[in-house]
């Protein structure tokens, strides 16, 4: 009777409590529905089957089906993708949906399927922030001589260095005892991320300067893809869609929720002035506009 039945292995780095892992669920209980249980997702979080890029190199073989990684990581296999890690490129959340859900988003998403890898939708994965352990950065001058770890992505790495850290890529899974046995100053993401690594037990400061909103990217490997009819395509297309109505509302909640946990555990949180960053980091964009190609999405997206 079930020899019809498919299931899609769903590996990703997060843990269970991660707003973007309840919208994988979503999607998950979406298609198990639409399909009437003919598609069925088996999850596999917390870095379980490997890093990002292990797992994307995984989906291009078609060993497993689908993964959640950071769009800064599809940028090492789809070269559009680095157009969402210029910093200060999106004024806003509202600006950076309008963007990834119109038809620079759609192209993005199908980008990758070159690189055999093909993008369903896009998750808010909040805005990135720098926080540190032995003090707060208030400009950008504060970042001087601090080792910052970033992702393993040209992009971040050049972010890092043009505001004046020392960028320090590594993997995600090994940054806690980097940051404990000093290896690392410190390092940059989103609130969330920030609260389920525990990376706030050993660093005490977060600046809201917001550099990025790199948005993450639900992911099925072309291998896998073409195994399913149009049918199943559809209701699997159908079902990431709309898990990422849920996701942002899970996100929203969430940081709600975290910025409790960080006040108790006596973070200092610092508002600075923004623009100072984003003056010393418009080189970034400026390097990214000698692209040809790269310039014109830029614009069509500085013009939306």
């Amino acid at each position: 009777m079930d020899s019809d039945k498919k299931t899609l292995f769903f590996a990703h780095s997060l843990p269970t409590t991660h707003p973007v892992h309840k919208g994988i669920l979503a999607m998950k209980a979406s298609l198990e529905k639409k399909s009437n249980g003919k598609l069925e997702v088996k999850i596999f979080p917390d870095g379980q089957l490997g890093t990002e890029r292990e797992v994307l190199e995984l989906l291009q073989i078609g060993s497993i089906a689908m993964t959640k990684v950071s769009a800064a990581s599809m940028s090492n296999f789809a070269p559009a993708y680095q157009v969402t890690s210029i910093p200060y490129l999106f004024r806003d959340r509202e600006h950076l949906f309008n963007v990834l859900e119109g038809e620079v988003g759609k192209d993005l998403l199908e980008s990758s399927s070159a690189y055999l890898l093909r993008g369903l939708c896009f998750y808010d994965a909040g805005a990135r922030s720098f926080y540190a352990k032995k003090k707060s950065v208030k400009t950008p001058s504060d970042l001087d001589g601090m080792k910052i770890r970033t992702m393993n992505d040209e992009m971040s790495v050049n972010m890092v260095n043009t505001l004046g850290g020392s960028a320090t890529p590594m993997a995600y899974g090994e940054l806690y005892t980097a940051l404990q046995q000093n290896v690392v100053d410190g390092a940059e993401n989103n609130i969330p991320s920030f609260v389920t690594s525990n990376h706030y037990e050993v660093c005490k400061y977060y600046t809201f300067d917001e550099h990025t909103m790199v948005p993450d990217v639900v992911v099925i490997g072309t291998k896998f893809w073409n195994t399913l009819n149009e049918q199943e395509q559809q209701w699997l297309q159908d079902a990431a869609n709309e898990s990422v109505e849920k996701q942002k509302q899970y996100w929203q909640e969430t940081v709600a929720e975290n910025m409790e946990v960080l006040k108790e555990a006596n973070v200092e949180f610092l508002y600075p002035d923004k623009s100072k960053f984003s003056t010393k980091a418009s080189g970034v964009m400026e390097r990214m506009m000698k692209d040809e190609k790269m310039k014109t999405v830029i614009e069509k997206i500085l013009a939306q």
